[in-house]
């Protein structure tokens, strides 16, 4: 598929996870066959005042192209000087995040809440399709909630306004991430669309994927909560797609690979933060074995790389 002048060569992209698709994680993930990834959500706000923090966010290594920077906000011009800031970065398209379910996003006008006012997401778009020379994709929502079902509406606006692709995931804000993804929904949109349609949801496996593309023919698919841990996600979907065999990763593997991704994350952020945030990830890496449940434990206590060390030998000894 294409999104404007940006091949997109593959099955499975890579969902932009505040505080987990960070720089190391989406290395890891298209090392391992995502065909696409998305940054963590930034700011305009943020950028608008400046933040270090909100600009480091935006960037990104040679190892993950093609890439998207993803930005947030409700202020057209704030929202199209971000994008213009994101491209010093070198993306290859800005993504405008108008699905994110947090309070601290939506609760201020921002993410899902841009559903509740149409006009203004279709203004967002044309401000920041005119800002930047790349293409920009939208991330929305079923809707808010179940009173305000409003995809098809806010995804039309978005393309009437430029969009050059548009991704729903099936779930409405209020909805967070409980119950079941609507295929319905992406199905719709899909049919009232000319630019790609990507789906978003419930992509834990292949067969996941499949169900995906059979039955909403989306153009691609987009794994979220389905990759923590599980890198190994986007190889297994690609195998199945190319009619390849493919072999689950024992816990040995897995836990080589959770060696390589924090301590990629360390060189990233310093081993103190990045510890910190490796606790997110370690719990993913050991479900399913033996003893995981108390190594989980252990996992929300680690804070030197040592510690880990320490952890993964532990864990490979109580499944031997």
């Amino acid at each position: 598929m294409k999104i404007g002048n940006v091949n997109i060569d593959g099955y499975a992209a890579l969902a932009p996870m505040a505080g987990v698709a960070d720089k190391a994680f989406r290395e890891l993930c298209v090392k391992y066959g995502a065909c696409y990834c998305v940054s963590e959500m930034v700011s305009s706000k943020g950028i608008s005042y400046n933040s270090e923090k909100s600009a480091k966010l935006m960037e990104l290594s040679e190892k993950e192209h093609p890439c998207a920077v993803q930005i947030f906000g409700n202020e057209p011009q704030t929202m199209a000087q971000a994008a213009q800031f994101a491209l010093r970065y070198n993306p290859e398209i800005i993504d405008i995040n108008m699905g994110c379910p947090a309070p601290k996003i939506s609760g201020n006008g921002a993410g899902a809440a841009l559903m509740k006012d149409p006009a203004l997401c279709g203004e967002i778009v044309k401000e920041v399709v005119k800002a930047v020379n790349v293409p920009v994709t939208v991330k929305i929502r079923k809707g808010f909630d179940d009173e305000n079902v409003n995809a098809l509406e806010v995804a039309a606006i978005c393309e009437k306004n430029g969009a050059s692709a548009l991704t729903i995931h099936g779930r409405t804000r209020a909805q967070y991430y409980s119950g079941k993804v609507d295929l319905d929904i992406i199905k719709n949109v899909k049919e009232a669309l000319t630019i790609p349609v990507i789906g978003n949801g419930d992509i834990l496996c292949a067969d996941d994927a499949k169900r995906m593309y059979d039955y909403t023919k989306c153009d691609l698919v987009m794994v979220g909560r389905g990759s923590l841990g599980n890198p190994f996600v986007f190889d297994e979907i690609n195998a199945y797609f190319k009619g390849e065999s493919y072999e689950k990763p024992d816990f040995e593997k897995k836990m080589q690979v959770m060696k390589m991704h924090i301590e990629n994350l360390c060189e990233n952020k310093g081993e103190y933060v990045g510890m910190r945030e490796a606790r997110a990830h370690i719990p993913h890496y050991l479900k399913g074995f033996n003893g995981a449940a108390k190594m989980r434990n252990d996992a929300c206590r680690v804070e030197t790389l040592s510690d880990l060390y320490a952890l993964i030998e532990k864990a490979e000894m109580s499944v031997r």
